[in-house]
């Protein structure tokens, strides 16, 4: 059974950091490419960044040198971290693996407020 879990979201200040995790199981996890999506209010649900199972990253070009993905395969973990935080990064954030069909997390809550 897959299971992604996140964490790591809450109420942050504009111009503040948040590290994102999902913690993945049920399935090789090194093997696959894994992403953050998130949907704000209101809006479709958009793509943050992909990482492959080697390490490649790929990111929505608005969000590029504020966000970095990361991956620590020992632990079956996906990083999200996020700089320079802005009140329009306001979103619930998804972790994401294509297998053999779609799964994401429950999602976890950004809130970037003063």
């Amino acid at each position: 059974q897959v299971q992604l879990v996140e964490s790591g979201g809450g109420l942050v200040q504009p111009g503040g950091s948040l590290r994102l995790s999902c913690a993945a199981s049920g399935f090789a996890f090194r093997t696959y490419a894994m992403s953050w999506y998130r949907q704000a209010p209101g809006r479709e649900r958009e793509l943050v960044a992909r990482i492959s199972g080697g390490g490649s990253t790929v990111y929505a070009d608005s969000l590029k040198g504020r966000f970095t993905i990361s991956r620590d395969n020992s632990k079956s973990t996906v990083y999200l971290q996020m700089n320079s935080l802005k009140p329009e990064d306001t979103a619930v954030y998804y972790c994401y693996v294509f297998t053999w069909t779609n799964y994401w997390g429950k999602g976890t809550l950004v809130t970037v407020s003063s």
